[in-house]
Parts: structure tokens; sequence; C-alpha cells
């Protein structure tokens, strides 16, 4: 067993001494620093399938700087016989996946007793939002719900908030909603037997819209309606759906009155996420890498955070669609490893700020997607979110580092198993990052055993058990094909991440390093570490 030992240790130095090269830099300088984590108290918790991604209604016309990057991606035409795209969403067991974008209050239902034809979206550039208005076909819910049945996804629904209105010259859309059709599909859905997560009215109204906008106080009114559709709906029903609004840009002012007008009558409060301006931006991986820039949109989780903390309601936040660059993102940056510092710092910036669900855009199409338009095969996002969703408990730690300013730092307890789970992300290309954990006051590198304090009452403790149990971490650490930030390759401990001839996701395995190391991060890298060995009050 020792000789097994001497040889994993020596694998894994060599792995840890290959970084350098992995990250295609010949001179690396080596900074040392501190994680700092407060264990006694979680300042958050998560949803326990907190990870999410969309599908949108963009048909294959739909392009953005003379690039069409959407091809057959629409859930109206996406192939659900492609055994990669099954086995992609079966890996999350289960995903949620939120139904809408743009077009969806330009949707209407096919109902039963509709006698009209089901017309798809035509490209019309007078039209707000470039296309006339399109239609669902029942048949193609039929399939869809087939689906989402067989992969064992979480649906959410966003519903034809514009139904019903007028749209004024100034740009803001006056009347009450019109929930006839919406209601029609609910009530089939449910006599259906189709399981579906949360129905959400409407698709960036908020605020100042996105192509039109509805006053909070009318938003509130119609929200209300939802609700009591879904409560008569499913009055036979064990459990009911969520009901999520307004899927919108966050507005301090206009979602403190939503959600104070409307707040007994809806559970979740969704707002979307393109913090790094148009797809088109060439200086996109320089925002990315700047942690000034990432550290801008705290601001929102934080407002929003107290919008919802100092109301009478117990309506809880979301990300409802969060895909960095807006007009589809940009082909080899949001598709592309770079992404993976965005994305990542993203979901454990939100969470700390107690956000439950983080939906990105999009599970496939644009440029923006977990995987690959054409091909369906997972970008490196895909990988990323898969490792958190596996790794991530609910629980939320505080957690600093201190040294350099290009490490950002998360840690959870961790995900159904003992211990936590620690995300460190290195934004510096020319640096190696040596990391000392910190709980408290007691470094845990800096004795094998760790000696236990009657009187500090959140010292860890280590569990009993085998001596690799106590002896060894297991990390993860995730780095760029060649060095190459943009490559839509991702290397797990330095092995290339694929797909196998049976469209198969690979199996994502760690290395073990002994505790008494400090963890290394290499230059442009992501590790997930996770220490079995530490077990925190907020954790117990």
């Amino acid at each position: 067993m020792g000789s097994l030992f001497l040889q994993k240790g020596v694998l894994v130095w060599i792995f840890l001494f290959s970084l350098r090269f992995i990250c295609g830099y010949s001179e690396v300088e080596r900074v040392s620093g501190t994680v700092f984590i407060d264990g006694k108290n979680a300042i958050g918790k998560i949803d326990r399938h907190f990870i999410c991604a969309t599908l949108d209604w963009w048909p294959p016309e739909k392009c953005d700087y003379g690039t069409c990057a959407w091809d057959h991606t629409s859930f109206l035409n996406l192939d659900l016989n492609n055994i990669i795209f099954l086995n992609a969403i079966k890996a999350f067991s289960p995903l949620k996946i939120r139904l809408g974008g743009t077009l969806q209050d330009k949707v209407i239902y096919q109902t039963e007793d509709h006698k009209q034809p089901c017309v798809s979206f035509v490209r019309n550039t007078t039209e707000m939002f470039g296309f006339t208005p399109g239609c669902l076909p029942l048949s193609r819910w039929d399939e869809l719900n087939a689906f989402f049945n067989k992969s064992g996804a979480n649906i959410i629904f966003g519903l034809n908030a514009l139904y019903g209105r007028s749209v004024h010259s100034d740009g803001l859309s006056v009347g009450a909603w019109d929930p006839s059709n919406a209601e029609s599909l609910i009530r089939y859905t449910v006599k259906k037997g189709y399981d579906i997560h949360g129905w959400e009215l409407g698709n960036e109204l908020s605020g100042s819209g996105v192509g039109t906008r509805v006053a909070a106080n009318q938003y509130a009114s119609d929200t209300i309606s939802l609700y009591k559709i879904v409560q008569d709906a499913y009055k036979n029903s064990e459990t009911k759906p969520l009901v999520l609004a307004p899927g919108g840009f966050f507005d301090e002012g206009w979602f403190k009155e939503l959600v104070n007008k409307a707040g007994k009558s809806f559970d979740v409060a969704t707002h979307h996420i393109y913090n790094l301006g148009p797809g088109r931006d060439e200086h996109l991986i320089e925002k990315i890498l700047d942690p000034s820039y990432l550290d801008g949109e705290a601001n929102t989780f934080s407002k929003l955070q107290n919008v919802l903390k100092t109301s009478d309601s117990s309506v809880v936040a979301w990300v409802g669609e969060a895909g960095g660059a807006y007009n589809s993102g940009r082909n080899h940056v949001t598709n592309a490893f770079a992404f993976s510092f965005w994305y990542l710092d993203q979901l454990g910036m939100s969470a700390a700020y107690d956000t439950k669900t983080y939906c990105r855009q999009t599970l496939i199409g644009g440029n923006y997607g977990l995987l690959n338009t054409t091909t369906f095969v997972p970008n490196p996002d895909y990988y990323s979110a898969l490792l958190w969703h596996r790794l991530m408990g609910r629980n939320v730690l505080s957690t600093s580092f201190s040294g350099t300013k290009k490490i950002r730092a998360y840690a959870h307890c961790a995900k159904e198993s003992q211990g936590i789970t620690l995300l460190l992300i290195n934004l510096d290309g020319k640096t190696t990052i040596h990391a000392k954990v910190d709980f408290n006051g007691t470094m845990l590198h800096r004795r094998k055993h760790i000696h236990h304090h009657s009187h500090r009452k959140s010292s860890i403790k280590l569990p009993k058990g085998s001596k690799i149990a106590s002896n060894t971490r297991e990390e993860y650490h995730l780095t760029a094909k060649d060095g190459d930030l943009q490559s839509q390759t991702m290397l797990l401990n330095g092995n290339a991440l694929t797909i196998d001839s049976s469209g198969n996701i690979p199996s994502l395995e760690p290395i073990f390093v002994n505790s008494t190391e400090p963890i290394s991060v290499g230059p442009f890298s992501i590790v997930f570490v996770h220490l079995p060995y530490v077990l925190l009050p907020s954790c117990s």
C-alpha cells in the first residue's frame, strides 16, 4: 500500500509540475496565498439542483453581426433523437431547463379547439424582435414532454406575457395580459400528466424592457392572475409547479413594486445577466480576465437580495437567463475555455448572494451554448457546469483569498459527501498560485492532524476513518488545450475531455493529493478541490 501511495504521489507531482507546460508558459512566477473560509454559518443556500440551462425559440434565420449561429437549436426544430443531447442532459440527473427567450411573448399556443393553422416565425425586419408571431404545435409539445420525461429534465416554461396587450409608440405595452391562451396550454399539460417544474410569466419586460416594457403595477396584477390559474389547474395534484416572474433585467424600483404587490402570488423572482455587453465586442476576454469587471455584477445580486429580504414574502431569487454577451455571444469566446472563468465566477458569486438556481443561456444554440450548435458535442462550460453540479453542495461558505486579486475563491459544503468543496479560478496567465487554506485561524496544511480547541466552536474536526480519508484530498484541474483560451477543448488533470463513439459523456475523475501539500493553481486554470476530512459547523 505504501508503494502505491508513493507512485500516486510521484504522478501527482509530475502532473502539477506539468501545469506550467499545459498552460503554454515556460516562465511561470510562483505566488503563495491563503484561502480564508468561515465555517461557522452558511451565507447562502442554493437549490439542490442549482444548475439550469435554457432552450430558446430562435429560428435558423436569427443572425447577429452577419453570423447566423442558431441553426436547428430552437426547441421547435431541435433533433430530440440525438443521443449526445440525451446523454448530456441525463448526466445531471436532473438538469433544470428553462424554455423561453425573446420570441416567447410573440408565441401563440395551439390548443385542442384551435382552428387556425399553426404558423412558424418568419423573418420580418419591420416587426418587433425581427420576426412575425409564431406558434407552438401541440404535437411538438407532446414530443418535447416525452423527451423531457426520458431525459429526466425539470422544465420551466416561459409564457406569452404580451398576449392581449397593445404596444404604444413610446415602447410601453398597455392593458392587462390575456391569460386565455396560456391557460389552455397549462390545462392541456395537466390533463396529459406532463411534469412541469415551473411556469414563468414573460421575458425581459421589466424596467426599461427589451423591445417593449410593462409597468410593474400591471405585471403584479398579471402575475396574480397566473398564480390563480396554476392553483386551480393543479388543485387535484399533490404538488404544484412554481410560479416565476418577471424573467427580465433587474431594476430595483420595478422589482420592489412587483414583489410588494404580488409577493404572495409567486415563488421566484428571475432576472437576466448579460454584463459583458454585445457579442461583437473584441475585448470580451479582457473583461472576463479583469477581477474588477467581474466584481461589478455583485451589486445586482446584493440589491436583489435586499429587495427580497426586506419584503413580506418568501420569494427567492434565480438567474433565469445568463449568456454573458448579448446577441448570441461570440464564437470562440463564449463557447470556449475562456468563458468558464466568467461562468464559474458567476455561479460562485450568485450563490454567495443566496441565488437558488442559475440558468445558463443556452444549453444549445447561439455562440454561448453548453453544447456545440451543430455537433451537440459538449463545449468546455458543459464540463464546468457538470463538475459544479456534482461537487458543490447547498450550503455556501464565506470565502476570500489573500495573495493576489487574480484568484477567485468560492467554497460550499460538499455535495452528498463529507467535507467541503473549494473552487479556485486563476485569471493570471503567468503565475502559479500555491494556496493554503485557513479555517478561522487554523491552517489546514501545516499539520497532518488538526488539534481541537475547546474554546473555538468552529474548529475543524477530522472524521473517523482510514488514513486515506484523513490525509488526501481530491483535485480537478481544468485547463485549455495547448494553453489556448479560445480552445473548445477542455483538459481535466491534463487529459482532454471527449465523448466516446457511442456519444457517452466522459467520467470526471480527480487526482489525489496529500493534504499537507498546498493547493497548486496553474496559470489560466480552474481547480475544484474536495476536502473530505474537513467538517465545519455550517455543514453539519
